[in-house]
């Protein structure tokens, strides 16, 4: 039992040293990014005690690591404060002193009273830099920044860690491992928990910038009919397994849970012939999601459009319905690799827009849309995760495709498909309106494009049609009333 003590202590310990190297190398890497800083490091700090408690404040030998006592003796008072000269990156460790009444941080039985590090920053370097010992030990800088010029982390906050581990490795009296590993592990919570809320606060900020600044440019972008497509981040090939065409594909964005590609030549005049004269007796007013569960009419959607579905028993006979389909979903299992296949997925969709000139009031369009959940949350089993759009005629003015909060502009072009996918295949979160787009206004000519609207949960026992718009099976609903 007592070798096995030793061992686990020993891995404690380990544990500990590599905490201290990597803190050791993360302030390294800051220290040479920020010399000019450091260069001018003199600077006189002052250290006050409003803790409730006695307390002592060691400097850390940046060399030797070993604690030298720098507060007055026999301990800084409640109340007391005391003013040294220091330097860039120096070190401190805050040691809170059993009272006579018994007021320790974790407790009048405990061996340890409280521990507080803090490290001077080169923040506002011509300025006296105070540090408040507060009542639990926390550290307040009165006159600087919360971070450094040079970086994002918090000023002292990864020195407070190394200075700990170092302390607990360079002391040459015994300490309990245990408690060590409770001291470490709440310098990185809070460490991260800071960051985090601090980050949390600066993602919300920014996407409200982001939504506002979508709001405001829709139909700004929308209307300069010379706007080109957006520049991709890179270009790829894929070739299908069932053609001699190796087609190119621009990446627009390439999130895990938002991609946006455009394929040339993903779909032949034969194939959009194929589909215009299928859906020609089929044609009906366009509709959109109700919210409770079915669809609607809605001015956002001004269109016509007919679901054809597949005959796949004609595939084998080279049937160009079937082409285009098995080609959708080769490409959304080459992206996602999610096991992607036709059973059980909704019907391709012909969708027509006509211009009717300049003067139109209520053209031809779709204002911004999510094709599936766009908040973030989880994948619903049944529901759609991706789309492909491909523009068989395109009109003389207007019609883009327009991605607002991603700031991304598709101009058709004949043949061309759209990709995009609002899952991330990992963790089967949805995308957070980086994919939510719009179809701009067709001012002159035709619009038609045929889509494919692609979902995950679907088979044959289950197809797209046993579910409701808000990813609810008919038959649960039945079963609950």
């Amino acid at each position: 039992m007592m070798r096995l003590t030793k061992r686990i202590g020993y891995v404690f310990m380990v544990v500990i040293y590599f905490l201290a190297i990597a803190c050791n190398g993360l302030q390294n890497l800051r220290n040479r990014s920020s010399t000019k800083d450091i260069n001018s490091k003199d600077r006189n700090i002052g250290i006050v005690n409003v803790s409730g408690s006695n307390v002592e404040v060691y400097w850390t030998n940046p060399d030797t690591k070993q604690l030298h006592l720098s507060s007055p003796t026999p301990y800084l008072k409640h109340g007391d404060a005391y003013e040294i000269g220091s330097y860039v990156g120096h070190t401190f460790t805050v040691k809170e002193l059993p009272s006579k009444l018994g007021r320790c941080i974790y407790g009048e039985h405990e061996r340890a009273c409280g521990r507080a590090f803090f490290s001077v920053s080169a923040n506002n370097a011509n300025k006296f830099q105070a540090f408040h010992i507060g009542e639990n030990l926390e550290i307040e800088i009165k006159d600087t920044t919360a971070t450094q010029d040079t970086g994002d982390i918090p000023s002292g906050d990864i020195l407070d860690c190394e200075a700990m581990a170092n302390e607990a490795i360079g002391s040459s009296k015994s300490y309990d491992l245990v408690e060590t590993i409770k001291l470490m592990t709440k310098c990185v919570e809070e460490t991260v928990t800071d960051q985090m809320i601090k980050a949390s606060e600066e993602i919300k900020f920014q996407a409200r910038l982001r939504y506002d600044l979508a709001d405001k440019l829709e139909n700004y972008t929308c209307s300069d009919y010379d706007l080109p497509s957006s520049t991709p981040l890179r270009t790829e090939h894929w070739h299908h397994q069932n053609s001699t065409l190796t087609r190119q594909v621009d990446i627009l964005i390439d999130r895990p849970a938002s991609r946006v590609h455009v394929i040339k030549n993903f779909i032949s005049p034969d194939e959009c012939a194929a589909m215009d004269s299928t859906a020609a007796n089929k044609l009906h007013d366009a509709t959109v999601a109700d919210g409770k569960g079915g669809s609607e009419l809605s001015p956002n959607r001004k269109a016509l459009q007919a679901g054809i579905h597949i005959p796949w028993k004609k595939e084998a006979d080279g049937n160009l319905l079937t082409k285009i389909s098995r080609r959708v979903y080769d490409y959304t299992e080459h992206v996602l690799k999610m096991g992607i296949t036709e059973h059980g997925q909704e019907d391709l969709m012909s969708i027509q827009y006509k211009g009717r000139g300049l003067k139109d009031k209520e053209p031809d369009r779709y204002t911004p849309h999510c094709d599936g959940s766009c908040t973030g949350s989880p994948h619903r089993a049944g529901q759609r995760m991706a789309t492909v759009v491909m523009y068989c005629t395109i009109p003389e003015v207007g019609g883009a495709t327009n991605f607002r909060k991603s700031g991304l502009h598709v101009v058709p072009d004949e043949g061309t498909a759209t990709f995009f996918s609002y899952i991330d295949p990992e963790t089967f979160l949805m995308d957070n309106h980086f994919t939510e787009h719009s179809g701009c206004p067709v001012i002159e000519g035709e619009k038609k494009i045929v889509t494919q609207w692609i979902r995950y949960g679907v088979d044959k026992e289950n197809p797209w049609n046993s579910f409701n718009t808000l990813g609810i099976k008919y038959k649960d609903l039945q079963d609950q009333s």
